[in-house]
């Protein structure tokens, strides 16, 4: 499904800036002001806007041009650096109104405050690029207009028609009240919010269908396609019916940037020959993937096509040796994957289990399990348990959907497991307190997260097991 993006020749044209992230811990308060110290330990630079657009089609294998506005200064020959080390073509428009930049501090995952360093591009620059789209857009499958109102893309009706004139689709990610501008377009892209301020509220999925086949009619487009937030999205057709896409159920880490990574895998898909609903369908599914890495970010080719067959047909295995599941680990974490850990006897799995295990997963990309040895339940238990021994135990687990790795540990805690393995994520069911679940300190100390679940009422092994006894 993903080998035709490298055939794709895609023109991005928009409102570049640079991402900046500056990383560090803070531990106390300012004595200066009530606001937070933090001790700046890495900094990081990444494309921003349509350059985030660019950026993930050309992690997707697609050919990609990149047309923007930007100033001759150092933000700018960053942002030249970062785009073409991405495999992007680019061709520049420079302005002195400078580059677009925006400098975001973060602690401990969580973004304490973020400086926008930024002037609209000047009129005239917007004219040069519009003359500049007009000569080149026929040379491309696709047109790509990514609007963050900063003056770029003053001239949008005239590349419109340009693209039009050379029977080129134009996807538009808008901006603003005024989605006049964007008349003529294949497909434009609002979010819930844009949507509402241009077409009126709406209370449900009936009214968004309701309104934007209305938009649609009126602007002359072929479809819309609302992005919802945890709602998922809506893709509305000319006279077809509504297409919902589901959210993914996959806990948020950050959205910067997620509405990019929406519209390159849509453009991408559909200049590949997907139609509408496959590529919006394809944009879903790495949606999930992106919001949950920091920052701005992109989705390689590689990451949704394991995705998609994590999806299509389970992976989840016993790992043989603690050495062997540590290297899958690491190979994870190294993707920017999330690595969420939990552990429990699990003897005659219920729906009690399989829903705090689903709970858990949600929490991250990977679920490690790690499941108590037979001689571990009894001395926790007592003699007439397990019911079912270990490796039928682990067999279960791995089937499930929601688990990718199984591992058996021998001691009274698995604390020695966890340190050896270094999850992002400790989990635990129960009435602890994070700082009483066994391997929390190994894994706070590596900067990551300790959650406490609840389980859920009404299963119990140990009910089962009476209730087994009683009918006997």
């Amino acid at each position: 499904m993903l080998s035709e993006f490298s055939s794709t020749r895609i023109l991005v044209v928009g409102d570049v800036m640079l991402d900046r992230y500056w990383h560090g811990r803070a531990g106390r308060i300012s004595p200066e002001a009530p606001v937070p110290v933090v001790n700046v330990a890495d900094e990081q630079a990444r494309a921003g806007g349509a350059a985030n657009v660019a950026t993930n089609i050309a992690a997707l294998g697609g050919q990609v041009t990149l047309m923007g506005v930007i100033g001759r200064d150092p933000e700018g020959e960053m942002l030249k650096q970062l785009v073409q080390r991405q495999g992007v073509d680019t061709a520049w428009v420079h302005a002195d109104s400078g580059t677009i930049s925006k400098l975001r501090v973060l602690s401990h995952h969580q973004q304490l405050i973020r400086m926008d360093f930024e002037q609209p591009a000047p009129p005239e620059a917007a004219e040069v690029l519009a003359a500049e789209v007009a000569e080149r857009v026929a040379d491309h499958d696709l047109l790509v207009l990514s609007d963050y109102a900063k003056g770029a893309l003053g001239q949008v009706e005239s590349m419109i028609e340009a693209a039009r004139r050379a029977g080129v689709p134009v996807f538009v990610d808008p901006k603003g009240r005024d989605f006049d501008r964007y008349r003529g377009a294949t497909l434009i892209k609002p979010n819930q919010k844009e949507f509402e301020l241009v077409a009126g509220a709406c209370r449900d999925e009936a009214d968004i269908e309701m309104h934007g086949q209305a938009l649609i009619e009126q602007l002359a487009l072929s479809a819309l396609l609302v992005t919802r937030s945890e709602h998922g999205m809506l893709l509305l057709e000319r006279g077809q019916p509504s297409y919902p896409l589901r959210a993914q159920t996959q806990e948020v880490f950050d959205v910067t940037g997620a509405g990019d990574t929406v519209m390159a895998v849509l453009a991408t898909a559909h200049a590949a020959g997907h139609d509408l609903r496959q590529a919006a369908w394809l944009a879903n599914e790495a949606a999930s993937l992106v919001v949950r890495k920091v920052g701005t970010s992109v989705v390689t080719a590689a990451e949704l096509g394991e995705h998609l067959r994590r999806k299509q047909a389970h992976l989840g295995y016993v790992a043989p040796d603690v050495d062997t599941l540590r290297e899958a680990v690491r190979a994870a974490q190294a993707r920017g994957e999330r690595v969420v850990m939990t552990n429990g006897c699990f003897d005659i799995l219920h729906a009690g289990h399989v829903r705090y295990l689903q709970e858990a997963a949600q929490l991250g990309d990977r679920l490690i399990v790690a499941v108590n040895s037979d001689d571990s339940v009894r001395r926790l238990k007592g003699d007439a348990r397990p019911v079912v021994p270990l490796q039928a135990r682990m067999e279960v687990l791995a089937a499930l959907g929601c688990v990718d790795w199984v591992i058996p540990f021998d001691a009274d805690t698995p604390a020695e497991l966890i340190c050896a393995l270094k999850p992002d994520v400790l989990v635990k069911g129960g009435d602890y307190r994070p700082e009483e679940i066994a391997g929390a300190d190994c894994v706070q100390a590596e900067g990551g997260e300790v959650r406490v679940l609840s389980f859920w009422d009404g299963f119990s092994t140990t009910d089962i097991v009476n209730r087994i006894r009683e009918q006997a």
